[in-house]
């Protein structure tokens, strides 16, 4: 037995009875303005919204709500959750925290065409200045890239945005396709990884249209797309062939974006004393041009 002057504490409290989803909502419903929602506020027992105002916004019962609240009628379905998300302007971390409490899983990702990153990750990869890397989309559609990436692997800015597509500079851009050391072996990589990336990147419509138009401009990405298979995307080696400094020999990996999910982040590092040298000849290069 605990000593009588120490208090349970309230994850404790959560635990023992079972009801850390119904503990969350009650709390982050209690930090609700109700002025803000455009109800009354009026005489009230508690602070934040009443249960059937959160129900009302969520159209939902408000019944159902309640025994949520209380840890009864078994698990709310993914829809039902999305709801009080919106009812409750849920922040991402808050919608997915719930989900984890409600059904032992994040939601499913929910795809946004963006064009640009923070400038907070911008200056995360400006400090990696021997390092090129960059931002990828769930489509692959590359969204920011240090000076490093434009010194070797291309300069993004000059590109139209579409054009900015890995898959589309693999399997149209003859210039990308003579880098490689061999072409083929990264190129089935590369359509693997993009496949095990868009089963889970919640972009379905997008990657379908980006699928068929790459199959109807390439038969080589047809072939592989065919093919189905699989390759994981964490780290790897790589050798590109640059017509200015010959061959780099590069170590790769890649990184979630936290809070993110449809972005992840991609360094290459030069794995040997002399890439180091070669990627600092072509950025010195670079700004001699600019």
């Amino acid at each position: 037995m605990p000593p009588h002057d120490v208090q349970p504490s309230a994850a404790d409290d959560v635990l023992e009875t079972g009801h850390a989803l119904g503990s969350f909502l009650r709390d982050r419903r209690a930090r609700l303005d109700p002025a803000s929602f455009g109800f009354q506020i009026g005489r009230r027992r508690t602070p934040g919204l009443r249960r059937e105002e959160i129900a009302q916004r969520a159209n939902i019962s408000p019944t159902w709500y309640t025994w949520l609240e209380q840890g009864r009628g078994g698990a709310p379905s993914a829809d039902v959750l999305n709801r009080i998300a919106a009812a409750m302007m849920l922040t991402e971390p808050e919608r997915e925290h719930m989900f984890m409490l409600a059904l032992g899983h994040p939601p499913e990702p929910r795809y946004r065409e963006i064009d640009g990153i923070t400038p907070r990750l911008q200056r995360v990869l400006d400090a990696m200045a021997l390092s090129p890397a960059l931002i990828r989309t769930a489509t692959w559609d590359v969204v920011a890239w240090n000076n490093a990436a434009a010194a070797l692997l291309t300069d993004y800015a000059t590109l139209p945005r579409k054009q900015r597509n890995i898959l589309r500079l693999m399997f149209s851009n003859e210039r990308i396709r003579d880098a490689q050391e061999d072409w083929l072996h990264v190129a089935r990589y590369v359509v693997g990884s993009f496949r095990a990336d868009a089963a889970r990147a919640g972009a379905g419509e997008e990657i379908r249209q980006l699928v068929e138009e790459l199959s109807q401009s390439s038969a080589d990405f047809a072939a592989l797309w065919r093919s189905n298979d699989i390759a994981g995307h964490g780290d790897g080696t790589k050798r590109i062939r640059h017509p200015d400094v010959g061959l780099i020999e590069l170590e790769f990996s890649t990184f979630a974006v936290e809070g993110r999910p449809d972005l992840n982040m991609l360094v290459y590092n030069p794995a040997t004393p002399e890439g180091v040298e070669q990627i600092r000849r072509l950025i010195a290069a670079r700004e001699a041009r600019a």
